[in-house]
């Protein structure tokens, strides 16, 4: 009888080797001067004391998610370049909602059997979206477990960890009633909503990712796969510039319905006009497949908006004034908070 390795068990340990080896300078190109350790230390050191000594009463803030089902897409599609962006994007972005500026991302990537080549797209994806950001990509895990896993499975998951003066932390309990509402467009599903989608698409319609649509601008897979946005850095440089926003809400899962009211104080309520902010062409797609009523696709996909700012209406233009820096950031007027019980109301 022939011995029994970890190979044998469907643990390749030199593919995982191999795998570092494609990625450990790209990575190491994300890191600040408070990144201590680099690529097979078994945790990550970021030297807190230089970079505090910037704070009074420093607070750190982290969020942990995922891509979801979209990863399934991106097999489907064996493209996996931009996958490890939306998952930079997607912590992010639940950071800066509260004032947050993003120091260090913690990554796990999981699979049935590991392929250097699609761990090297994921990571390079993700060291793109960090270098942008001026995010550390101090480290992660990858992890190869047959069984656990169905063959090509992955699944992707990171940790972002930030900073915030405690008394400039974003919090939604100066909003009040009168304030304007205001919204950075998405560039489509972002990453929420994919098994409806999928389901929608796939099952429903009959199409596949190479389908052609006249409605949309690329194939179905081309348009699922579009990046998540990153509004880092057009947040932070209005923060800098002291535009005193009062509340942020991140449209991930829920939709403008159940991530908005997540910010509003107990007496407040947001209208937002329908007509406000461009509806990408998938969402209509994807409406007319499923026959969806408005409240299932405002509470199930973002609808063209990917981030709410709510400040007060004479801050409006001052934030138009400091966009102007952040072109590719336009910025829409969409609704105001009214008297109400932390609800959304679409007219």
């Amino acid at each position: 009888m022939s011995s029994v390795d970890y190979k044998s068990a469907g643990v390749d340990i030199e593919a995982g080797n191999e795998a570092v080896r494609r990625i450990k300078n790209a990575v190491e190109s994300t890191f600040s001067p408070h990144v201590l350790t680099g690529i097979g230390s078994f945790g990550s050191m970021f030297d807190l004391k230089p970079l505090m000594q910037e704070y009074h009463h420093p607070v750190l803030v982290q969020s942990i998610d995922g891509v979801g089902t979209k990863m399934m897409v991106a097999k489907m599609m064996q493209k996996f370049d931009t996958i490890g962006i939306d998952l930079v994007s997607a912590t992010t972005n639940d950071i800066i909602v509260l004032g947050a500026r993003p120091l260090t991302l913690l990554d796990y990537i999981a699979n049935d059997k590991l392929k250097p080549e699609i761990i090297e797209q994921i990571i390079l994806g993700m060291v793109k979206a960090c270098r942008e950001n001026g995010i550390s990509l101090v480290g992660g895990e990858t992890a190869e477990m047959p069984g656990t896993y169905l063959p090509g499975e992955h699944d992707l998951v990171g940790i972002i960890t930030g900073v915030v003066e405690k008394d400039e932390a974003i919090t939604g309990k100066a909003i009040s009633a009168g304030d304007a509402v205001v919204a950075f467009p998405s560039s489509g599903l972002h990453t929420n909503g994919y098994s409806l989608a999928r389901k929608l698409f796939f099952d429903i319609g009959g199409y596949t990712v190479d389908s052609q649509l006249p409605e949309l601008s690329g194939s179905v897979g081309e348009v699922l796969l579009a990046p998540h946005i990153n509004y880092t850095r057009p947040v932070l440089h209005m923060l800098a510039n002291k535009i005193p926003i009062k509340g942020m809400a991140h449209i991930t899962g829920g939709g403008l319905l159940e991530n908005v009211p997540r910010v509003l104080p107990a007496d407040c309520a947001v209208e937002v006009h329908r007509d406000s902010c461009p509806v990408l062409p998938v969402f209509d797609v994807l409406r007319k497949l499923g026959k969806l009523e408005d409240n299932e696709m405002y509470r199930t996909f973002n609808m063209g908006i990917g981030l709410v700012m709510i400040v007060p209406p004479d801050a409006v233009s001052k934030m138009r004034s400091a966009l102007k820096e952040f072109p590719a950031f336009p910025l829409y007027e969409i609704g105001r908070v009214i008297s109400g019980r932390q609800e959304v109301r679409l007219i």
